[in-house]
């Protein structure tokens, strides 16, 4: 594998598409006024669609298992090679950052980890459904554990050995999930293939053990910084796994409940799958489930990284460094300074706007309530900027899998005959993934304006104070997509 000459290019700390300087085909102003236009004109429209519509939406779905194939496949235990496959991959991944090449470019971990792993699932994930609770790894060996040591009659693994303590929620997968977020963001060795396999290692080490003592299902929900993030993400997808628990003490079957009081009942009786449904994109996302305040920061978290990933890549951003290393001489502690001002700034934002929603709903939502109940509307504005900052990256440092599947640990084999494939950089012309760009993040503030207008007639009676309620999101929904598309339209920098 000879890519000498773009090794320079390629697996950065950022993750920016343009190699060289690129002019907008648009003037910026015109781009930023489109864009607003259409997020508050799709506002105005919503308004006159009659309330039954917006508000008890009906939309087509399918169950795949009523097809024959599907159930089939089902019956094999097809889930059980694919999962396997993912533990290989798992095991080869640390593996390699342990004892292959030194170098980012020869090695599998860096480019499966970053680039197929962190963005390829995402789009999956957003996009098709909740994949990552078939391939995630830990909770497959965990399952694989548990089961022998039940089988041998190992006490510790018939049940946790303390119940998770409700008001924690979804704190650990938060803390879990900022301390990722500023090992992509921030640290100088993030893409050092030993260092990613001692971070997976630790990682594993945290997970096996809540698991171990809070129960697989519950420290999934809680505490896998994963499963949370793709579990968010896989709301807008088309694909809705439905799981329903027999009841312990008949064979009747009933709908089950994350939120179930009686988590060491939960691992005990585990839910089965009664229903594969297929449906448009982003219609869970109009239901109105309880949540959390953790999983409230975390979905705006997830929002403020990726923003903030696509800044680091600016020339504002260069100066904003230059600047502080006359205070401060440590790009590392500017960086962390950086990412912790962007999510502390995103949060208090939201909740500011949250309370002007509370206030314009003439006391049918409190401050907590609104803060809560619209939070899951930012997930196709979190995707859409996602695409918008990650899709080239996927596309052009992706391709390093195709040398990587021949030689994953860079000792120089070639098992499939593809060590010599070179890079495309062309694959994708610079105004068609820009166009592609602008039109996914207007196309994403979108359909969150339509979630949260149709969230607000499901919860407040008076379409007049739903209506008067969403004015506030309209104006946050416009500074988002302005600095969006700011973002989108500077120069980027190495």
């Amino acid at each position: 594998m000879d890519l000498a000459s773009e090794a320079p290019f390629l697996l950065t700390v950022s993750l920016h598409v343009f190699i060289e300087p690129f002019t907008p085909p648009v003037p910026l102003m015109l781009c930023i006024v489109a864009g607003a236009i259409a997020v508050i004109g799709s506002f105005v429209l919503i308004t006159f669609v009659p309330r039954d519509i917006v508000s008890h939406p009906r939309y087509p779905h399918v169950n795949l298992l009523q097809w024959n194939w599907m159930r089939l496949v089902h019956r094999i235990h097809g889930i059980f090679w694919i999962q396997l496959s993912s533990v290989f991959i798992f095991v080869v991944v640390v593996i390699a950052g342990f004892w292959g090449n030194a170098d980012p470019v020869y090695n599998l971990a860096p480019t499966f980890v970053w680039v197929i792993f962190w963005v390829g699932i995402t789009y999956v994930s957003a996009f098709v459904g909740d994949i990552w609770s078939i391939l995630n790894p830990w909770k497959i060996i965990f399952g694989w554990v548990t089961n022998i040591g039940v089988i041998l009659n190992v006490r510790p693994f018939h049940s946790p050995f303390f119940v998770y303590p409700p008001k924690l929620g979804a704190m650990p997968g938060l803390l879990l999930f900022l301390v990722f977020a500023w090992i992509e963001n921030v640290h100088s060795q993030s893409v050092v293939p030993l260092r990613i396999s001692q971070y997976v290692a630790a990682y594993s080490v945290v997970t096996w053990v809540g698991m171990f003592m809070y129960g697989k299902d519950t420290w999934l929900r809680h505490g896998e910084m994963f499963s949370l993030a793709f579990g968010f993400l896989a709301k807008f997808g088309v694909i809705q796994v439905q799981r329903e628990r027999k009841s312990p003490t008949t064979n009747d079957v009933g709908v089950y409940n994350m939120n179930a009081p009686n988590e060491e009942q939960d691992e005990k009786n585990p839910p089965v799958v009664s229903a594969i449904n297929c449906q448009p994109w982003a219609t869970r996302l109009l239901v109105v489930e309880k949540v959390s305040i953790w999983q409230m920061f975390f979905v705006l978290s997830l929002l403020a990284t990726v923003t903030f990933d696509g800044f680091t890549g600016t020339i504002p951003w260069m100066n904003i460094q230059n600047y502080l290393r006359g205070v401060v001489d440590s790009p590392g502690l500017i960086g962390t300074l950086g990412l912790m001002s962007s999510i502390m700034l995103f949060c208090g934002i939201y909740l500011g706007f949250a309370a002007m929603i509370s206030l314009n709903s003439g006391g049918n939502l409190g401050f907590v309530q609104s803060a809560t109940t619209f939070v899951y509307t930012l997930i196709p504005i979190a995707l859409a900027y996602h695409l918008a900052h990650f899709l080239l990256f996927l596309l052009i440092q992706g391709q390093l899998m195709v040398p990587l599947i021949s030689d994953p640990l860079g000792l120089g084999w070639d098992l499939f005959g593809t060590s010599n494939h070179r890079i495309n950089f062309m694959l994708v012309s610079d105004n068609l993934f820009w166009f592609t760009s602008v039109i996914a993040i207007v196309v994403g503030h979108i359909i969150a304006i339509f979630l949260s207008h149709s969230i607000a007639l499901r919860v407040i009676a008076s379409h007049n104070y739903a209506f008067r309620s969403q004015v506030p999101m309209i104006i946050l929904m416009v500074a988002y997509t302005i600095a969006s598309l700011w973002i989108l339209t500077q120069p980027m920098y190495s």
